[in-house]
Protein backbone atom coordinates (compact mmCIF):
# COMPACT_ATOMS: atom_id res chain seq x y z
CA UNK A 1 0.00 0.00 0.00
CA UNK A 2 1.06 3.38 -0.90
CA UNK A 3 1.07 5.70 2.58
CA UNK A 4 -2.29 7.89 1.21
CA UNK A 5 -2.80 11.83 2.68
CA UNK A 6 -4.88 10.97 5.71
CA UNK A 7 -2.43 8.26 6.77
CA UNK A 8 0.68 10.94 6.01
CA UNK A 9 -1.43 13.20 8.16
CA UNK A 10 -1.72 10.81 11.01
CA UNK A 11 2.46 10.26 10.59
CA UNK A 12 2.55 14.20 10.40
CA UNK A 13 0.79 14.67 14.08
CA UNK A 14 2.66 12.01 15.46
CA UNK A 15 5.70 13.27 14.45
CA UNK A 16 4.78 17.11 15.80
CA UNK A 17 4.60 15.37 19.10
CA UNK A 18 8.11 14.04 18.87
CA UNK A 19 10.68 16.23 16.88
CA UNK A 20 9.29 19.68 16.91
CA UNK A 21 12.12 21.24 18.52
CA UNK A 22 14.76 19.09 17.67
CA UNK A 23 18.03 19.72 15.97
CA UNK A 24 19.68 17.82 13.07
CA UNK A 25 22.60 16.67 14.04
CA UNK A 26 23.62 14.33 11.14
CA UNK A 27 22.55 13.98 7.42
CA UNK A 28 23.18 10.66 5.81
CA UNK A 29 22.49 9.66 2.72
CA UNK A 30 22.62 5.30 2.61
CA UNK A 31 20.51 4.82 -0.77
CA UNK A 32 20.39 7.09 -3.89
CA UNK A 33 16.38 7.66 -2.41
CA UNK A 34 16.58 7.38 1.45
CA UNK A 35 17.62 10.66 3.63
CA UNK A 36 18.31 10.15 7.41
CA UNK A 37 18.29 13.29 9.54
CA UNK A 38 19.86 12.06 13.44
CA UNK A 39 17.89 14.40 15.56
CA UNK A 40 18.81 15.84 19.37
CA UNK A 41 17.93 18.27 21.66
CA UNK A 42 15.16 19.36 23.74
CA UNK A 43 13.82 16.82 26.19
CA UNK A 44 13.12 13.76 23.74
CA UNK A 45 15.78 10.92 23.46
CA UNK A 46 17.73 11.49 20.03
CA UNK A 47 16.21 9.93 17.01
CA UNK A 48 16.82 9.56 12.87
CA UNK A 49 13.85 10.55 11.02
CA UNK A 50 13.86 8.54 7.49
CA UNK A 51 13.00 10.14 4.60
CA UNK A 52 12.21 7.99 1.36
CA UNK A 53 11.45 8.93 -2.18
CA UNK A 54 11.26 5.44 -3.82
CA UNK A 55 8.91 4.65 -5.91
CA UNK A 56 6.41 2.08 -3.96
CA UNK A 57 7.95 3.27 -0.58
CA UNK A 58 7.77 6.36 -0.39
CA UNK A 59 7.59 7.45 3.30
CA UNK A 60 8.72 9.34 6.42
CA UNK A 61 8.72 8.11 9.78
CA UNK A 62 11.10 7.34 12.90
CA UNK A 63 13.38 4.46 12.14
CA UNK A 64 15.45 2.44 14.55
CA UNK A 65 16.87 0.53 11.69
CA UNK A 66 20.39 0.71 11.09
CA UNK A 67 21.75 1.56 6.92
CA UNK A 68 25.37 0.94 5.82
CA UNK A 69 26.87 4.83 4.55
CA UNK A 70 28.17 4.26 1.18
CA UNK A 71 32.07 5.23 0.91
CA UNK A 72 31.40 8.87 0.11
CA UNK A 73 28.19 10.76 0.23
CA UNK A 74 26.25 11.58 -2.60
CA UNK A 75 26.02 15.58 -3.33
CA UNK A 76 22.52 16.03 -2.11
CA UNK A 77 23.95 14.54 1.23
CA UNK A 78 26.70 16.87 0.99
CA UNK A 79 24.57 19.78 0.46
CA UNK A 80 22.01 18.97 3.17
CA UNK A 81 24.82 18.66 5.43
CA UNK A 82 25.66 22.20 4.73
CA UNK A 83 22.39 23.99 5.05
CA UNK A 84 20.71 21.54 7.52
CA UNK A 85 22.95 20.48 9.96
CA UNK A 86 22.11 22.59 13.02
CA UNK A 87 19.29 23.27 12.47
CA UNK A 88 16.05 23.34 14.48
CA UNK A 89 12.68 21.99 13.00
CA UNK A 90 10.07 24.60 13.79
CA UNK A 91 7.08 23.27 12.28
CA UNK A 92 5.28 20.02 10.00
CA UNK A 93 2.64 21.13 7.59
CA UNK A 94 0.87 19.62 5.10
CA UNK A 95 -1.32 20.68 2.15
CA UNK A 96 -5.34 19.34 2.31
CA UNK A 97 -5.95 15.80 0.74
CA UNK A 98 -2.12 15.56 -0.68
CA UNK A 99 0.69 13.57 -0.25
CA UNK A 100 3.05 16.01 0.51
CA UNK A 101 4.89 17.36 4.41
CA UNK A 102 6.77 20.61 4.58
CA UNK A 103 9.48 20.53 7.34
CA UNK A 104 10.36 24.02 8.33
CA UNK A 105 13.75 24.43 9.72
CA UNK A 106 15.54 27.36 11.10
CA UNK A 107 19.17 27.52 11.04
CA UNK A 108 21.84 29.45 10.56
CA UNK A 109 23.80 30.47 7.22
CA UNK A 110 27.71 30.80 6.55
CA UNK A 111 27.92 34.53 7.95
CA UNK A 112 25.82 33.20 11.21
CA UNK A 113 22.49 35.00 10.52
CA UNK A 114 19.46 32.67 11.01
CA UNK A 115 17.74 31.83 8.19
CA UNK A 116 14.09 29.64 7.67
CA UNK A 117 14.93 26.84 5.04
CA UNK A 118 11.94 24.23 4.28
CA UNK A 119 12.42 20.09 3.21
CA UNK A 120 9.98 19.55 1.41
CA UNK A 121 8.42 15.57 0.91
CA UNK A 122 6.68 15.07 -1.74
CA UNK A 123 5.25 10.84 -1.71
CA UNK A 124 3.87 11.21 -4.85
CA UNK A 125 4.39 7.55 -6.21
CA UNK A 126 7.08 8.23 -9.41
CA UNK A 127 7.21 11.30 -9.03
CA UNK A 128 8.59 11.45 -5.24
CA UNK A 129 11.04 13.56 -4.19
CA UNK A 130 12.77 15.47 -1.31
CA UNK A 131 13.35 19.16 -2.12
CA UNK A 132 15.38 21.73 0.23
CA UNK A 133 13.99 25.41 -0.44
CA UNK A 134 14.91 28.77 0.87
CA UNK A 135 12.41 30.89 2.87
CA UNK A 136 11.67 32.59 -0.46
CA UNK A 137 10.62 29.22 -1.86
CA UNK A 138 13.69 29.12 -4.44
CA UNK A 139 14.64 25.32 -4.42
CA UNK A 140 18.52 24.95 -3.27
CA UNK A 141 18.48 21.24 -3.97
CA UNK A 142 16.77 18.17 -5.08
CA UNK A 143 16.74 14.20 -5.12
CA UNK A 144 14.95 14.26 -8.57
CA UNK A 145 15.56 16.73 -10.86
CA UNK A 146 12.51 17.37 -13.53
CA UNK A 147 13.56 19.41 -16.38
CA UNK A 148 9.63 19.02 -17.55
CA UNK A 149 9.33 16.44 -19.46
CA UNK A 150 7.06 15.09 -20.61
CA UNK A 151 5.54 18.69 -21.92
CA UNK A 152 3.08 20.36 -19.62
CA UNK A 153 5.05 18.71 -16.37
CA UNK A 154 6.55 21.28 -13.74
CA UNK A 155 10.41 21.87 -13.72
CA UNK A 156 12.13 20.74 -10.56
CA UNK A 157 15.16 22.10 -10.78
CA UNK A 158 18.00 24.08 -8.35
CA UNK A 159 17.77 28.18 -8.71
CA UNK A 160 13.70 27.61 -9.90
CA UNK A 161 11.22 28.75 -7.67
CA UNK A 162 9.17 25.38 -6.35
CA UNK A 163 5.41 25.20 -6.75
CA UNK A 164 3.75 22.67 -5.43
CA UNK A 165 2.42 19.22 -6.94
CA UNK A 166 -0.91 19.92 -9.30
CA UNK A 167 -3.72 18.58 -7.51
CA UNK A 168 -6.11 16.14 -8.46
CA UNK A 169 -8.80 17.26 -10.74
CA UNK A 170 -12.51 16.90 -9.98
CA UNK A 171 -11.46 14.96 -6.53
CA UNK A 172 -12.70 15.93 -3.66
CA UNK A 173 -11.21 16.85 -0.12
CA UNK A 174 -13.09 13.88 1.86
CA UNK A 175 -12.19 15.67 5.46
CA UNK A 176 -14.43 18.63 4.26
CA UNK A 177 -17.06 17.70 1.47
CA UNK A 178 -20.27 18.47 2.85
CA UNK A 179 -23.10 15.23 3.10
CA UNK A 180 -25.09 17.25 0.26
CA UNK A 181 -22.22 17.17 -2.28
CA UNK A 182 -21.71 13.56 -1.28
CA UNK A 183 -25.39 12.93 -2.36
CA UNK A 184 -25.28 14.35 -5.51
CA UNK A 185 -22.33 12.77 -6.48
CA UNK A 186 -23.66 8.92 -5.69
CA UNK A 187 -26.38 9.57 -7.29
CA UNK A 188 -24.33 10.23 -10.45
CA UNK A 189 -22.43 7.20 -10.91
CA UNK A 190 -25.44 4.09 -10.97
CA UNK A 191 -23.35 2.27 -12.72
CA UNK A 192 -19.79 2.35 -10.89
CA UNK A 193 -18.40 -0.05 -7.89
CA UNK A 194 -18.76 1.66 -4.76
CA UNK A 195 -15.48 1.01 -3.65
CA UNK A 196 -14.20 2.63 -7.63
CA UNK A 197 -16.98 5.37 -7.39
CA UNK A 198 -15.02 6.65 -3.64
CA UNK A 199 -11.49 6.24 -5.20
CA UNK A 200 -12.72 8.42 -8.24
CA UNK A 201 -14.69 11.17 -6.74
CA UNK A 202 -12.27 11.79 -2.93
CA UNK A 203 -8.50 12.54 -2.52
CA UNK A 204 -6.73 10.97 -0.21
CA UNK A 205 -8.34 7.85 -0.17
CA UNK A 206 -6.66 4.32 -0.98
CA UNK A 207 -8.36 1.03 -2.04
CA UNK A 208 -8.07 -0.57 1.10
CA UNK A 209 -10.33 2.46 2.96
CA UNK A 210 -12.73 2.34 0.20
CA UNK A 211 -13.01 -1.29 0.55
CA UNK A 212 -13.51 -0.92 3.90
CA UNK A 213 -16.00 1.96 4.29
CA UNK A 214 -18.42 -0.20 1.78
CA UNK A 215 -18.01 -3.58 4.24
CA UNK A 216 -18.51 -1.21 6.97
CA UNK A 217 -21.67 0.03 5.14
CA UNK A 218 -23.19 -3.05 3.19
CA UNK A 219 -20.90 -6.52 4.76
CA UNK A 220 -19.81 -6.36 1.29
CA UNK A 221 -17.01 -5.97 -1.13
CA UNK A 222 -18.65 -6.17 -4.41
CA UNK A 223 -21.25 -3.90 -4.97
CA UNK A 224 -22.82 -1.36 -7.62
CA UNK A 225 -23.94 2.01 -6.65
CA UNK A 226 -27.62 1.26 -8.46
CA UNK A 227 -27.78 -2.05 -5.91
CA UNK A 228 -28.06 -0.71 -3.05
CA UNK A 229 -31.97 -0.31 -1.52
CA UNK A 230 -31.58 3.09 1.01
CA UNK A 231 -30.33 4.93 -1.78
CA UNK A 232 -26.16 5.22 -0.24
CA UNK A 233 -27.25 6.20 3.30
CA UNK A 234 -25.63 3.41 5.07
CA UNK A 235 -22.56 4.19 3.00
CA UNK A 236 -22.67 8.16 3.44
CA UNK A 237 -22.72 7.45 7.44
CA UNK A 238 -19.74 4.70 7.07
CA UNK A 239 -17.89 7.60 5.19
CA UNK A 240 -18.55 10.63 7.35
CA UNK A 241 -18.40 8.40 10.37
CA UNK A 242 -14.83 7.59 9.58
CA UNK A 243 -13.62 11.01 8.30
CA UNK A 244 -14.77 12.47 11.48
CA UNK A 245 -12.54 10.27 13.27
CA UNK A 246 -9.96 11.34 10.81
CA UNK A 247 -10.25 14.74 11.25
CA UNK A 248 -10.76 14.77 14.80
CA UNK A 249 -7.34 13.21 15.30
CA UNK A 250 -8.58 9.89 16.34
CA UNK A 251 -5.58 7.57 14.28
CA UNK A 252 -4.52 3.95 15.15
CA UNK A 253 -1.69 2.62 13.44
CA UNK A 254 -2.68 -1.45 11.88
CA UNK A 255 -0.86 -3.60 10.17
CA UNK A 256 -2.15 -6.15 8.36
CA UNK A 257 -0.42 -9.74 8.54
CA UNK A 258 -0.96 -12.14 5.60
CA UNK A 259 -0.92 -15.81 5.69
CA UNK A 260 3.24 -16.15 5.58
CA UNK A 261 3.37 -13.89 8.75
CA UNK A 262 4.41 -11.13 6.53
CA UNK A 263 3.03 -7.62 6.28
CA UNK A 264 0.71 -7.35 3.50
CA UNK A 265 -1.40 -3.71 4.40
CA UNK A 266 -1.50 -1.17 6.95
CA UNK A 267 -3.97 1.79 8.18
CA UNK A 268 -4.75 4.61 10.56
CA UNK A 269 -8.05 2.51 11.08
CA UNK A 270 -8.95 -1.06 12.72
CA UNK A 271 -9.77 -3.31 9.11
CA UNK A 272 -12.71 -5.18 9.61
CA UNK A 273 -13.08 -6.47 6.25
CA UNK A 274 -11.33 -9.25 5.89
CA UNK A 275 -12.85 -10.90 9.38
CA UNK A 276 -10.90 -13.48 10.76
CA UNK A 277 -9.66 -14.80 7.54
CA UNK A 278 -6.24 -12.62 7.99
CA UNK A 279 -4.75 -11.30 11.37
CA UNK A 280 -4.40 -7.74 12.13
CA UNK A 281 -2.02 -6.41 14.12
CA UNK A 282 -1.76 -2.94 16.54
CA UNK A 283 1.25 -0.80 16.75
CA UNK A 284 2.34 1.51 19.13
CA UNK A 285 2.91 4.25 16.96
CA UNK A 286 2.94 4.78 12.95
CA UNK A 287 6.83 5.52 12.74
CA UNK A 288 7.35 2.19 13.98
CA UNK A 289 4.49 0.52 11.47
CA UNK A 290 6.28 2.10 8.72
CA UNK A 291 9.61 0.77 10.07
CA UNK A 292 8.29 -3.00 9.83
CA UNK A 293 6.11 -2.63 6.47
CA UNK A 294 8.97 -0.54 4.97
CA UNK A 295 11.98 -0.81 5.81
CA UNK A 296 12.88 -4.49 7.31
CA UNK A 297 10.75 -5.72 4.40
CA UNK A 298 12.81 -3.49 2.32
CA UNK A 299 16.03 -4.99 4.23
CA UNK A 300 14.86 -8.29 3.80
CA UNK A 301 14.25 -8.39 0.27
CA UNK A 302 17.31 -6.31 -0.63
CA UNK A 303 19.50 -8.79 1.54
CA UNK A 304 17.55 -11.90 -0.23
CA UNK A 305 18.56 -10.48 -3.47
CA UNK A 306 22.35 -9.75 -3.14
CA UNK A 307 22.74 -13.22 -1.31
CA UNK A 308 20.99 -15.09 -3.99
CA UNK A 309 23.30 -13.29 -6.82
CA UNK A 310 26.33 -13.81 -4.62
CA UNK A 311 25.23 -17.43 -3.98
CA UNK A 312 24.67 -18.26 -7.60
CA UNK A 313 28.79 -16.70 -8.36
CA UNK A 314 29.63 -18.91 -5.91
CA UNK A 315 27.76 -21.83 -6.75
CA UNK A 316 29.24 -21.41 -10.29
CA UNK A 317 33.03 -21.50 -9.02
CA UNK A 318 31.92 -24.59 -7.02
CA UNK A 319 30.18 -26.44 -9.86
CA UNK A 320 33.05 -25.33 -12.52
CA UNK A 321 35.78 -26.61 -9.85
CA UNK A 322 33.92 -30.04 -9.37
CA UNK A 323 33.75 -30.65 -13.05
CA UNK A 324 37.49 -29.49 -13.04
CA UNK A 325 38.56 -32.15 -10.32
CA UNK A 326 36.44 -35.12 -11.64
CA UNK A 327 38.92 -34.58 -15.20
CA UNK A 328 41.49 -34.70 -13.24
CA UNK A 329 40.88 -37.84 -11.34
CA UNK A 330 39.70 -39.67 -14.34
CA UNK A 331 43.31 -38.17 -15.74
CA UNK A 332 45.07 -39.80 -12.79
CA UNK A 333 43.43 -42.86 -12.72
CA UNK A 334 45.39 -43.17 -16.30
CA UNK A 335 48.09 -43.02 -14.46
CA UNK A 336 48.24 -46.08 -12.71
CA UNK A 337 49.44 -48.34 -16.16
CA UNK A 338 52.66 -46.88 -15.97
CA UNK A 339 54.72 -49.25 -14.76
CA UNK A 340 53.49 -50.85 -18.04
CA UNK A 341 55.40 -48.17 -20.30
CA UNK A 342 58.42 -48.94 -18.77
CA UNK A 343 58.21 -52.85 -19.09
CA UNK A 344 57.59 -51.97 -22.43
CA UNK A 345 60.30 -50.26 -23.21
CA UNK A 346 62.79 -52.68 -21.38
CA UNK A 347 61.32 -55.58 -23.29
CA UNK A 348 61.71 -54.09 -26.67
CA UNK A 349 65.35 -52.86 -25.89
CA UNK A 350 65.97 -56.89 -24.56
CA UNK A 351 64.45 -58.18 -27.61
CA UNK A 352 66.23 -55.16 -30.54
CA UNK A 353 68.33 -57.96 -32.43
CA UNK A 354 64.79 -59.90 -33.04
CA UNK A 355 63.82 -56.89 -34.48
CA UNK A 356 63.46 -54.59 -38.01
CA UNK A 357 61.79 -51.15 -39.04
CA UNK A 358 58.76 -51.28 -40.18
CA UNK A 359 57.20 -54.18 -37.83
CA UNK A 360 54.25 -53.39 -36.45
CA UNK A 361 53.99 -56.22 -33.43
CA UNK A 362 56.66 -57.45 -31.19
CA UNK A 363 55.91 -60.18 -29.36
CA UNK A 364 58.56 -61.83 -27.29
CA UNK A 365 58.51 -63.33 -23.59
CA UNK A 366 57.36 -60.94 -21.00
CA UNK A 367 60.40 -61.49 -18.18
CA UNK A 368 58.05 -59.09 -15.53
CA UNK A 369 55.38 -61.93 -15.93
CA UNK A 370 55.26 -64.43 -12.89
CA UNK A 371 53.72 -67.29 -15.14
CA UNK A 372 56.48 -66.51 -18.34
CA UNK A 373 53.82 -65.71 -20.71
CA UNK A 374 54.53 -64.00 -24.18
CA UNK A 375 53.85 -60.35 -24.57
CA UNK A 376 52.82 -58.73 -27.24
CA UNK A 377 53.56 -54.84 -27.83
CA UNK A 378 52.52 -52.50 -30.08
CA UNK A 379 54.80 -50.77 -32.39
CA UNK A 380 55.09 -47.67 -34.59
CA UNK A 381 56.13 -48.75 -38.50
CA UNK A 382 57.45 -44.90 -39.10
CA UNK A 383 59.99 -45.90 -36.13
CA UNK A 384 63.30 -47.62 -35.19
CA UNK A 385 63.26 -50.70 -32.81
CA UNK A 386 65.01 -48.14 -30.64
CA UNK A 387 62.67 -45.26 -31.13
CA UNK A 388 59.69 -47.17 -30.19
CA UNK A 389 61.62 -48.25 -26.81
CA UNK A 390 62.15 -44.75 -26.69
CA UNK A 391 58.40 -43.56 -27.19
CA UNK A 392 57.44 -45.88 -24.15
CA UNK A 393 60.02 -44.57 -21.75
CA UNK A 394 58.51 -41.40 -22.97
CA UNK A 395 55.06 -42.28 -22.52
CA UNK A 396 56.54 -43.75 -18.86
CA UNK A 397 57.79 -40.15 -17.99
CA UNK A 398 55.21 -38.34 -18.86
CA UNK A 399 52.88 -40.65 -16.71
CA UNK A 400 55.02 -40.46 -13.45
CA UNK A 401 55.21 -36.90 -14.14
CA UNK A 402 51.39 -36.67 -14.22
CA UNK A 403 50.49 -38.39 -11.22
CA UNK A 404 53.01 -35.83 -9.21
CA UNK A 405 51.24 -32.97 -10.85
CA UNK A 406 47.74 -34.06 -11.06
CA UNK A 407 48.36 -35.34 -7.46
CA UNK A 408 49.39 -31.86 -6.23
CA UNK A 409 46.44 -30.41 -8.23
CA UNK A 410 43.40 -32.49 -7.06
CA UNK A 411 44.46 -31.34 -3.40
CA UNK A 412 44.67 -28.17 -3.69
CA UNK A 413 41.23 -27.98 -5.73
CA UNK A 414 39.53 -30.07 -2.58
CA UNK A 415 40.70 -27.56 -0.67
CA UNK A 416 39.58 -24.68 -2.48
CA UNK A 417 35.94 -26.91 -3.22
CA UNK A 418 36.11 -27.06 0.52
CA UNK A 419 36.27 -23.02 0.96
CA UNK A 420 34.02 -22.21 -1.69
CA UNK A 421 31.81 -24.54 0.12
CA UNK A 422 32.08 -22.92 3.31
CA UNK A 423 31.47 -19.63 2.06
CA UNK A 424 27.76 -20.94 0.16
CA UNK A 425 27.21 -21.80 4.37
CA UNK A 426 28.32 -18.24 5.23
CA UNK A 427 25.94 -16.90 2.55
CA UNK A 428 23.29 -18.67 4.49
CA UNK A 429 24.04 -17.91 7.64
CA UNK A 430 24.54 -14.05 7.19
CA UNK A 431 22.10 -11.94 9.01
CA UNK A 432 23.03 -8.22 8.15
CA UNK A 433 24.70 -6.64 4.75
CA UNK A 434 27.89 -5.44 6.30
CA UNK A 435 27.96 -8.93 7.08
CA UNK A 436 27.45 -9.99 3.16
CA UNK A 437 29.21 -6.92 1.93
CA UNK A 438 32.62 -8.50 3.89
CA UNK A 439 31.82 -11.56 1.91
CA UNK A 440 31.98 -10.66 -1.14
CA UNK A 441 35.33 -8.31 0.01
CA UNK A 442 36.12 -11.38 1.05
CA UNK A 443 35.38 -12.73 -2.84
CA UNK A 444 36.90 -10.31 -4.71
CA UNK A 445 40.47 -10.87 -3.03
CA UNK A 446 40.35 -14.48 -3.70
CA UNK A 447 39.73 -13.74 -7.28
CA UNK A 448 36.08 -14.67 -7.57
CA UNK A 449 34.21 -11.51 -8.10
CA UNK A 450 35.51 -9.05 -10.20
CA UNK A 451 36.61 -6.00 -8.17
CA UNK A 452 34.31 -3.24 -9.57
CA UNK A 453 35.05 -0.78 -6.02
CA UNK A 454 38.12 2.06 -5.55
CA UNK A 455 40.02 2.18 -2.40
CA UNK A 456 37.28 5.04 -0.87
CA UNK A 457 34.66 2.49 -1.53
CA UNK A 458 35.97 0.02 0.49
CA UNK A 459 33.29 -1.45 3.20
CA UNK A 460 34.11 -0.54 7.03
CA UNK A 461 34.78 -4.05 8.36
CA UNK A 462 32.23 -5.29 10.92
CA UNK A 463 33.13 -6.74 14.45
CA UNK A 464 32.42 -10.37 15.34
CA UNK A 465 29.35 -10.94 16.98
CA UNK A 466 29.84 -10.64 20.56
CA UNK A 467 27.82 -12.58 23.42
CA UNK A 468 27.97 -12.53 27.17
CA UNK A 469 28.14 -15.60 28.98
CA UNK A 470 25.19 -16.32 31.48
CA UNK A 471 28.27 -16.50 33.74
CA UNK A 472 29.70 -13.35 32.80
CA UNK A 473 32.42 -14.65 30.75
CA UNK A 474 33.30 -12.95 26.89
CA UNK A 475 32.34 -15.10 23.77
CA UNK A 476 33.25 -13.97 19.73
CA UNK A 477 31.94 -15.66 16.64
CA UNK A 478 33.08 -14.65 13.24
CA UNK A 479 30.45 -13.86 10.89
CA UNK A 480 32.52 -15.06 7.94
CA UNK A 481 36.05 -16.63 6.63
CA UNK A 482 37.91 -13.66 6.92
CA UNK A 483 36.61 -12.37 10.26
CA UNK A 484 37.63 -16.06 11.68
CA UNK A 485 41.20 -15.91 10.82
CA UNK A 486 41.15 -12.22 12.05
CA UNK A 487 39.60 -13.77 15.57
CA UNK A 488 41.43 -16.77 15.42
CA UNK A 489 45.12 -15.74 14.47
CA UNK A 490 45.02 -12.53 15.38
CA UNK A 491 42.81 -11.55 18.06
CA UNK A 492 42.17 -13.73 20.30
CA UNK A 493 45.18 -14.96 23.18
CA UNK A 494 47.05 -18.29 23.19
CA UNK A 495 44.80 -19.09 26.42
CA UNK A 496 41.80 -18.36 25.29
CA UNK A 497 39.03 -21.63 24.04
CA UNK A 498 38.92 -22.35 20.34
CA UNK A 499 35.30 -23.94 19.64
CA UNK A 500 34.00 -25.24 16.04
CA UNK A 501 31.19 -27.31 14.71
CA UNK A 502 32.88 -30.88 14.22
CA UNK A 503 33.18 -31.57 10.26
CA UNK A 504 30.90 -28.34 9.24
CA UNK A 505 31.36 -25.47 7.89
CA UNK A 506 30.74 -22.39 10.18
CA UNK A 507 32.07 -19.73 12.87
CA UNK A 508 35.14 -20.13 14.61
CA UNK A 509 33.90 -19.17 18.28
CA UNK A 510 36.50 -17.61 21.25
CA UNK A 511 35.51 -17.61 24.62
CA UNK A 512 38.03 -15.14 26.32
CA UNK A 513 39.25 -16.51 29.36
CA UNK A 514 41.89 -14.22 30.87
CA UNK A 515 43.99 -17.11 31.27
CA UNK A 516 41.52 -19.22 33.38
CA UNK A 517 39.70 -22.28 32.41
CA UNK A 518 35.96 -21.23 31.50
CA UNK A 519 33.09 -22.68 33.51
CA UNK A 520 30.64 -25.23 32.54
CA UNK A 521 28.06 -23.02 31.73
CA UNK A 522 29.68 -20.68 29.65
CA UNK A 523 31.86 -23.68 27.79
CA UNK A 524 28.38 -24.85 26.93
CA UNK A 525 27.19 -22.16 25.67
CA UNK A 526 29.47 -21.12 23.65
CA UNK A 527 29.22 -24.32 22.16
CA UNK A 528 25.16 -24.10 21.51
CA UNK A 529 26.74 -20.74 19.81
CA UNK A 530 29.37 -22.49 17.36
CA UNK A 531 26.77 -25.11 16.34
CA UNK A 532 24.38 -22.40 16.13
CA UNK A 533 26.60 -20.53 13.39
CA UNK A 534 27.17 -23.53 11.28
CA UNK A 535 25.56 -25.71 8.99
CA UNK A 536 24.82 -28.22 11.32
CA UNK A 537 21.99 -25.59 12.74
CA UNK A 538 19.52 -27.97 11.54
CA UNK A 539 20.89 -30.96 12.60
CA UNK A 540 19.60 -31.00 16.36
CA UNK A 541 22.49 -32.19 18.37
CA UNK A 542 26.17 -30.97 17.10
CA UNK A 543 29.25 -32.82 18.03
CA UNK A 544 31.79 -29.19 18.78
CA UNK A 545 35.47 -29.54 19.01
CA UNK A 546 36.97 -26.92 21.53
CA UNK A 547 40.95 -26.49 22.28
CA UNK A 548 42.98 -23.79 23.48
CA UNK A 549 43.85 -21.11 20.43
CA UNK A 550 47.86 -22.05 20.83
CA UNK A 551 46.47 -25.31 19.30
CA UNK A 552 45.20 -23.59 16.44
CA UNK A 553 47.08 -23.20 13.19
CA UNK A 554 46.60 -21.86 9.39
CA UNK A 555 46.22 -24.34 7.29
CA UNK A 556 49.28 -24.11 4.78
CA UNK A 557 48.28 -22.96 2.02
CA UNK A 558 44.65 -22.87 2.67
CA UNK A 559 41.97 -20.05 1.90
CA UNK A 560 40.50 -17.71 4.54
CA UNK A 561 38.89 -19.53 7.72
CA UNK A 562 40.61 -22.55 7.07
CA UNK A 563 42.59 -24.12 10.07
CA UNK A 564 43.77 -27.41 11.86
CA UNK A 565 43.73 -28.09 15.44
CA UNK A 566 45.32 -30.65 18.15
CA UNK A 567 44.93 -31.35 21.38
CA UNK A 568 41.17 -31.14 21.46
CA UNK A 569 37.98 -32.24 23.48
CA UNK A 570 34.61 -32.65 21.78
CA UNK A 571 31.23 -31.62 23.34
CA UNK A 572 27.20 -32.46 22.35
CA UNK A 573 25.75 -29.04 21.77
CA UNK A 574 22.12 -28.16 20.58
CA UNK A 575 21.87 -25.12 18.27
CA UNK A 576 19.34 -22.92 20.16
CA UNK A 577 18.09 -19.88 18.71
CA UNK A 578 16.42 -18.49 22.00
CA UNK A 579 19.39 -18.52 23.76
CA UNK A 580 21.77 -17.79 20.85
CA UNK A 581 19.14 -14.03 21.09
CA UNK A 582 19.77 -13.96 24.89
CA UNK A 583 23.16 -13.79 24.90
CA UNK A 584 23.75 -11.76 22.05
CA UNK A 585 25.17 -8.53 23.21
Amino acid sequence: MALDAICLMAVKEELRGRIIGMKVDKVRQPERDIIILSLRGGDAPPCNLLISSGTGDARLHLTEYKFENPGSPPMFCMLLRKHITGARITDITQPPAERVLDLALEAKDAMGLVSEKHLIVELIGRSSNIILTDDGGMIIGCVRHNGGEPFGKRYVLPGLIYHPPPTQQGKQDPLSVSAEKWRELFSQHSEKQIDAWLLANFAALSPLICREILWRAYGELDLLVNRVNDGGEALCTAFFTLMEQAGSGKFEPWMIIDFDNSPRDFSYTRITQYESSLDIRRYESFSKLLDEYYTRSAQILRQSQRAAATSRTVSTARDRLIRKLSLQREELNNTNNRDWYRECGDIIMANLHLMKKGHSVLRAEDFYSEDGGWREIALDTRKSPKQNAEKYYKDYSKAKNALKFLSEQIQLGESELEYLSSVLEEIKLTDSESGLSEIRSELMRTGYIKSQKSAKDKPVESEPTRFESSTGMRIFAGRNNTQNDKLTLKAAARSDIWLHAQKSHGAHVIISCDGEPPDAASLNEAASIAAYYSSARDSGKTPVDYTLVKHVKRRPGGRPGMVIYTDYKTIIATPDEELVSRLKK
